[in-house]
């Protein structure tokens, strides 16, 4: 049997410590690998776990708080982005920002995923004794190490030649500068949020709120506000060194910084509760990087453009809201999967995966309810940061009906599309073997960013070809 067909889920680890369900128990009209399914045995999972189901009014309560928190969180990026655009080491080392957005993507999809896998493991009964605690903390802190290292250091190498093609130029110390920055910033980041996902777990199992709800927007509210004035404050500090031709500092944290990664990635690889992400980990945070690259295309070739100025200060927030909320649905729904049978084979009564999307909102299962509780927190939350945007005077757009009307309508289709997709995926990568814990929130994030950056762009152009250009792009 091959690693990645390895059954590495935390439900079948947690049945030999709790005893078989006994007795039949009804089967309702229509049942989802969710929170309302009842969890009874079948031949793939012979010890379910039990997880009590939620109303929608439990959902949405418990989610709208961290989902508006995170989406504060973005604007609070850009803020910080607005400030430090002018400080020396952004205007001589250019390449910065290039690293900007795809550091930011990348950290989201570590923390998040790193949420997503606590609240499995916290919902599955593993956080019960101290042993198994501990145990499980240390192998995620350092596992989320070791991609941090990588993830920073590609990051850096794609911005270095992203920096070097349209100049045909490379400055060594730039390129020291931004590799050591980089992962710097990505392993302190990653230290600081990996403890803080830790407590919102622990804390959310002990007031009874489920973590699946708040731990993902938690850690993309703080993400990308954490990492952003980490690299910010990081790379001036290396740039004032280099600036007096210290330049020993740059090497010698790169080298340092990849000399650990081995370390961090043998102590996870003993960790009985990781161990199979060191394999199979990998795959998704590069893809998303990839995915997440050309969304900085679309966005680097229209930011400069009259059409559409003024839309920067909304892409962090359109591209956030979207990924908080698909984080938590499949959050949720990799949970539900954990809880029911073993990976690799779906619960023998899951239903028919639904291609129709109208259908699949429309249901009365408990991942069409979610989804449309969260369809719901859409539009109430942009008119909340697209105001607040306004009230504190950020950006060169003038807030219209026209413009309101057009980014609402935009925002609830790309969350729409990504439901969509996020249920399909989810149940997907299930069936072949893969963890969606691990697997299924670098994809839809990055989709996110995608679908959000070109869908933000056909929303200036639109405003701009039907002639609100005069107020709305800034002109």
């Amino acid at each position: 049997m091959s690693i990645r067909r390895r059954q590495h889920s935390m439900a079948p680890n947690l049945a030999m410590d709790r005893k078989s369900t006994n007795g039949a128990e009804e089967e309702e009209d229509e049942t989802e690998t969710s929170f309302s399914t009842p969890l009874v045995a079948n031949e793939t999972h012979d010890n379910a776990v039990d997880i009590k189901p939620e109303s929608s009014c439990r959902i949405g309560i418990q989610v709208f708080f961290p989902f508006i928190v995170a989406g504060f969180g973005t604007v609070g990026a850009g803020m910080v982005l607005d400030i430090v655009q002018h400080w020396p080491v952004f205007t001589e080392v250019s390449e910065i920002f290039i690293l900007v957005p795809a550091l930011l993507g990348l950290k989201g999809n570590l923390e998040m995923t790193l949420a997503s896998r606590l609240s499995t493991q916290a919902n599955l009964g593993i956080l019960k004794t101290r042993k198994q605690m501990m145990r499980m903390i240390s192998g995620n802190l350092v596992l989320v190490q070791a991609q941090a290292l990588v993830v920073g250091f590609l990051a850096a190498i794609f911005a270095m030649v992203m920096g070097w093609i349209p100049q045909g130029k490379w400055n060594v110390q730039h390129g020291l500068l931004l590799c050591a920055s980089s992962m710097l910033t990505a392993s302190l980041a990653s230290l600081v949020l990996g403890v803080l996902m830790i407590c919102v777990v622990l804390c959310s199992k002990k007031l009874g709120i489920n973590p699946d709800n708040v731990a993902t927007p938690v850690a993309a509210s703080l993400g990308d506000l954490t990492t952003l004035a980490l690299l910010a404050a990081l790379s001036k500090l290396v740039f004032m060194v280099v600036e007096a031709k210290h330049y020993w500092l740059a090497p010698l944290l790169m080298a340092t910084l990849i000399l650990l990664i081995p370390v961090f990635i043998y102590l996870a690889y003993k960790n009985e509760y990781v161990s199979e992400v060191v394999y199979t980990g990998w795959t998704p945070i590069i893809a998303a990087m990839a995915i997440s690259c050309v969304g900085g295309l679309v966005l680097d070739m229209t930011v400069s453009d009259k059409k559409y100025h003024g839309m920067a200060v909304f892409q962090p927030v359109i591209n956030g809201v979207g990924g908080n909320l698909v984080a938590v649905q499949a959050s949720r729904l990799s949970t539900g999967l954990h809880s029911r049978a073993s990976i690799g084979s779906l619960p023998a009564d899951t239903p028919h995966i639904c291609f129709n999307p109208l259908t699949f909102f429309c249901r009365k299962n408990m991942t069409s309810k979610t989804a449309r509780v969260l369809l719901a927190m859409v539009i109430p939350g942009h008119l909340i940061f697209i105001y607040s945007i306004k009230f504190m005077k950020a950006g060169h757009t003038s807030i219209t009906m026209n413009f309101v009307a057009i980014y609402c309508a935009a925002a609830l289709l790309q969350v729409m599309v990504l439901l969509f997709i996020c249920n399909f995926l989810v149940h997907w990568m299930w069936k072949m073997g893969d963890d969606p814990d691990n697997f299924a929130i670098p994809y839809l994030t990055a989709l996110g960013d995608l679908l959000g950056t070109s869908l933000l762009a056909l929303v200036f152009y639109t405003l701009y070809s039907i002639g609100d250009k005069d107020f709305d792009v800034g002109d």
